[in-house]
């Protein structure tokens, strides 16, 4: 009996103080809490679209050439005897600016020549008129018809046609006198100079080249598709912004379509109308803040105005897919909604009457995205206190359970 108290009885003990410890922690334990299940949507950036009315553009690019250029060529002969300072590659002339002389004497020599031709031939007219008059007087007694020669009319004839010739003559040596003066025929710009001081000269020899300051065109080329977007290829008043950067900065000119060369070009199928720009020198002008002259030979880009378009939303190109583009509704589900897309740029696509103002558009692209998916926009305030509210239902739920 002492053996089983001692040896057995203690284990039995033990054991069932063991089990009943653990059967009064599992009865005192508590469940473990039931958490909301994360239901994960996906994130999307929204943009919200304000559709209005948008001006389309085109894009093109040319080169700035004078609208008029001119050879200044010798309509005498002789050698140059004197030379302007204005007349230098780069020299700025105004309209009738001395520009160099032949040398003038043996055309003055020729005028006064003239001029005594005429005095000659006009003393030899009234030598004749007199002679008239005294033949009419020897005819009065006469009783049949006088005869003309008899009244001197054929010499009177001849002397009156040496007058003409004579004053022919006289106006001829004035013109080559005046001819001596080389004179800019408008205000330009001496683009070169192709004599020198002492050379001689014959009738044609080119003397230089002037540019046209008044007036600078630029060929813009277009591909045919684009002639869509704007008004009219042969409308005189489209309005064209050229932009150039000089020295270091962006410049804008203001320009305008004039006409269209009428013809597709053979080498690179392209359509060129042209621009015209006013006063490109500022010469006549006077010049805006940070407005800068538009020299000749200058690269330009171009922004031609085109069709004025009602109700348009102007989106990133990277948002349509097969003329598609993700709205979010009101209850944040995706709607891939057809779109009529009126202009695609490099950046942008331009969509007419698809879409209402305020609508939410999707930025981000997600790999399932289609009609009817439930997302969750980023930054929305009203959606994230939403969300907390269903966890909180949701865990008030497992607590009844």
């Amino acid at each position: 009996m002492n053996l089983f108290l001692r040896r057995v009885l203690p284990p039995i003990l033990l054991i069932a103080l063991t089990v009943l410890l653990i059967i009064t922690l599992a009865a005192t334990k508590k469940p473990p809490e039931k958490k909301p299940e994360d239901n994960t949507l996906p994130v999307v950036n929204v943009i919200q679209v304000e559709p209005d009315t948008e001006t389309l553009s085109v894009a093109s690019y040319g080169t700035v050439e004078p609208k008029y250029r001119t050879q200044l060529v010798s309509e005498v002969r002789g050698r140059i005897q004197t030379i302007s300072p204005l007349f230098v590659a780069g020299g700025m002339v105004k309209e009738g600016d001395e520009l160099a002389v032949i040398e003038p004497f043996d055309y003055q020599a020729d005028l006064k020549q003239a001029q005594a031709n005429l005095a000659q031939a006009q003393a030899a007219l009234e030598e004749e008129r007199a002679r008239a008059e005294v033949a009419k007087v020897d005819f009065q007694g006469f009783s049949g018809i006088p005869p003309e020669l008899g009244l001197r009319k054929p010499q009177l004839k001849q002397q009156q046609a040496n007058v003409k010739y004579a004053e022919a003559e006289l106006a001829r040596a004035q013109r080559n006198l005046e001819r001596t003066v080389i004179r800019a025929p408008f205000d330009g710009l001496v683009k070169s100079r192709d004599v020198d001081l002492g050379q001689y000269v014959t009738v044609g020899n080119n003397l230089g080249e002037l540019y046209d300051t008044s007036v600078a065109e630029v060929r813009l080329p277009l591909a045919n598709k684009d002639l869509a977007y704007i008004e009219s290829a042969d409308n005189p008043y489209t309005e064209v912004t050229l932009l150039a950067e000089l020295a270091g900065k962006k410049v804008k000119w203001i320009a305008n379509i004039v006409r269209s060369e009428g013809v597709i070009d053979a080498t690179n199928r392209m359509v060129y109308l042209v621009a015209e720009v006013q006063d490109p020198y500022l010469r006549h002008t006077i010049a805006q803040t940070g407005q800068m002259s538009l020299k000749f030979g200058s690269f330009v880009d171009a922004e031609i105005r085109g069709r004025t378009l009602p109700n348009v939303a102007k989106l990133p190109r990277y948002l349509v897919r097969n003329n598609k583009i993700a709205v979010v509704d009101n209850e944040d589900r995706i709607e891939m909604r057809p779109v009529k897309v009126v202009r695609t740029d490099v950046e942008s696509v331009y969509i007419q009457d698809s879409l209402k103002s305020g609508e939410r558009v999707a930025k981000t692209t997600l790999m399932n995205m289609e009609t009817g998916l439930k997302v969750k926009v980023s930054g929305d305030a009203n959606n994230a206190s939403l969300t907390k509210a269903e966890q909180l239902n949701d865990a008030a739920k497992a607590g009844n359970e």
